[in-house]
């Protein structure tokens, strides 16, 4: 299978694996979640007659699908919103059930590369940090939080064992300055952490904790499964890489309890095994999917992706335990 570059030169983590997972056929529907700069769904137009609607938060990226969409006539629409709200989305486009849906967790090559966009420890600029264009950002975020609620978030989400200690000078540095610039917040982390001998930067994980906080990422992911169990044809295809040992757990345990792989003791599940929902998904791969050497060799952010699939049965979408 022959899969062309993305129109703005950055290829997508897997793209080829991602594609031969959804398998695209003429006259199929399939969703990208998160659309970026629309390289999964370049790759799945020009694999197959299909239709592709792309999902994104990112109004750089509604505005660049936008443009994109005149190469294809018409077989490729681009929605803002939240992937989390995708079964809404499609709803509202006409759209009851789809072939195939595709989700690359995480943040984007070009949001990083932004300096405006505040997500990245290595360019000075506004500690921002929100995908789209609402909501409180990083900055509100360590400026008005109690100091337990940032160090919990910093050791969570980011796995940084010198939460505390990293909460505290937060603290502390705001009652002199608010904390509003990127490179404020990694002067203040570097004031506590040293560089490890593998050369991460010592605000890695503080910076990634704050981005799933602040784009409530781990929700979005759950709402994301649910969303796609529910639009999902019998037979479609769900394809996600994740980055983050928090993102594939989570992506991981739903797969493996909606496929019946795990048994009861979830929350989800009743203690009747006889009233319990019918497996909605049957795994295509039981474990994760990584790169080939040689992307990973290439590309250091395709080191730690993991791909699993998952393929939708025909038996209904089980119940919506959120509100719970």
């Amino acid at each position: 299978m022959t899969i062309a570059n993305s129109e703005s030169g950055h290829i997508p983590v897997m793209m080829q694996e991602v594609v031969a997972a959804l398998n695209p056929r003429d006259g199929g529907i399939y969703v990208d979640g998160t659309f970026g700069r629309g390289g999964y769904s370049q790759a799945i137009l020009e694999a197959a007659a299909t239709q592709v609607f792309g999902i994104d938060r990112d109004p750089a990226a509604i505005t660049f699908g936008a443009e994109l969409s005149d190469k294809y006539d018409g077989r490729l629409t681009v929605l803002e919103g939240c992937f989390g709200d995708m079964a809404s989305l499609m709803a509202e486009a006409g759209v009851a059930r789809v072939d195939g849906v595709t989700l690359d967790l995480g943040v984007s090559s070009p949001q990083i590369d932004d300096p405006v966009r505040g997500f990245s420890f290595r360019f000075d600029g506004p500690l921002d940090m929100r995908m789209g264009g609402d909501g409180p950002t990083a900055a509100d975020f360590v400026n008005q939080a109690p100091e337990e609620e940032i160090a919990d978030v910093i050791y969570h989400y980011g796995e940084e064992r010198y939460a505390r200690k990293i909460a505290r000078a937060i603290v502390a540095a705001r009652a002199e300055d608010p904390i509003l610039s990127t490179t404020r917040l990694v002067e203040i982390i570097h004031g506590i952490v040293r560089r490890s001998k593998d050369g991460i930067d010592p605000a890695t994980r503080t910076f990634m904790a704050l981005r799933i906080q602040v784009n409530d990422e781990l929700g979005e992911l759950e709402r994301g499964l649910i969303g796609a169990e529910k639009i999902l044809a019998p037979g479609g295809r769900l394809a996600v890489v994740s980055f983050h040992s928090l993102e594939d757990r989570k992506v991981k345990s739903f797969l493996h309890e909606h496929s019946g792989a795990i048994g009861r003791g979830s929350r989800h599940l009743p203690d009747n095994p006889d009233t319990a929902p019918l497996p909605s998904f049957q795994l295509v791969k039981r474990g994760a999917i990584k790169p080939q050497k040689d992307e990973a060799a290439q590309n250091p952010r395709a080191r730690s992706a993991r791909l699993r699939v998952a393929e939708r049965s025909d038996a209904p979408a089980w119940p919506d335990t959120l509100g719970e």
